[in-house]
């Protein structure tokens, strides 16, 4: 259970990204977060993880306060929370293999990761996860080799390697054309449903949205303005969400 109770994130300048926003993410739920670029999306994300740290509110995850984590307890809670991002992330030089490897920085000594020293158990742990998203052939390739498709396949290979409990995919196909979203999205699918992994997705297409999400919250200038199912975001609330000048497609 995920618990987001009265978060507010105040960056420098005053500029209000989220204002009191709180909701509830059951176990294995896959969530939606819709809203215009701006709208606090990414900050909010990045907030559950506190890659951001929260101006105030909590957020609660199995019981635990993340907002008042020490820095070790936070490095333990990040090892269940696997992040993909929306232009990958990854170390362009480096081989595809090394990438997904970095999943395991969690877990190892911190000595050993400056020279990149994992355990065989790792590496075979690593190709599994290459196979499940369907590029094993890449594994020896440069990351900068591969098309945008591929490279957000490495970055769920390595949010896989935490062996996480949550997903937070921040706009995970909004650089791809249609298809290859449809690709991405069915793998973070599939994490969810087979392995029960939470996921909470930003968004910008509801078509995606009604296809792949159990639910859905929507926010407008940093508050929320809508949670329930995909179904019921009707015209009005459409335009509540996205602005009166919008049109709905589709």
């Amino acid at each position: 259970m995920l618990e987001v109770k009265n978060l507010t994130k105040i960056y420098d300048g005053g500029v209000l990204a989220l204002d009191d926003v709180s909701f509830e993410v059951p176990k294995g739920q896959f969530l939606a977060v819709i809203g215009l670029s701006g709208s606090g999306k990414s900050t909010l994300l990045r907030c559950i993880n506190r890659l951001i740290e929260p101006t105030s509110g909590h957020i609660y995850w199995n019981g635990m306060d993340i907002t008042a984590a020490s820095p070790d307890e936070m490095r333990r809670i990040r090892r269940k929370i696997g992040m993909v991002f929306q232009n990958f992330n990854l170390v362009h030089r480096s081989k595809v293999i090394t990438n997904v490897l970095a999943g395991r920085l969690g877990y190892i000594n911190p000595i050993w990761s400056l020279i990149n020293h994992f355990s065989r158990q790792d590496i075979h742990r690593a190709k599994a996860q290459l196979d499940r998203v369907g590029i094993a052939d890449k594994a020896y390739s440069r990351a900068d080799e591969l098309s945008g498709g591929q490279q957000q396949r490495v970055g769920i290979a390595r949010a896989l390697m935490q062996e996480p409990e949550m997903i937070l995919a921040d706009e995970p196909v909004a650089s791809l054309d249609p298809v290859l979203a449809h690709s991405i999205m069915k793998y973070l699918e599939q994490i969810n449903k087979e392995d029960g992994v939470m996921v909470v997705c930003s968004l910008h297409f509801l078509d995606i949205v009604h296809r792949y999400a159990d639910r859905v919250i929507a926010l407008n200038e940093g508050q929320l303005v809508f949670e329930g199912l995909p179904k019921d975001i009707d015209d009005e609330k459409f335009k509540e969400i996205y602005g009166r000048e919008a049109e709905r497609v589709g």
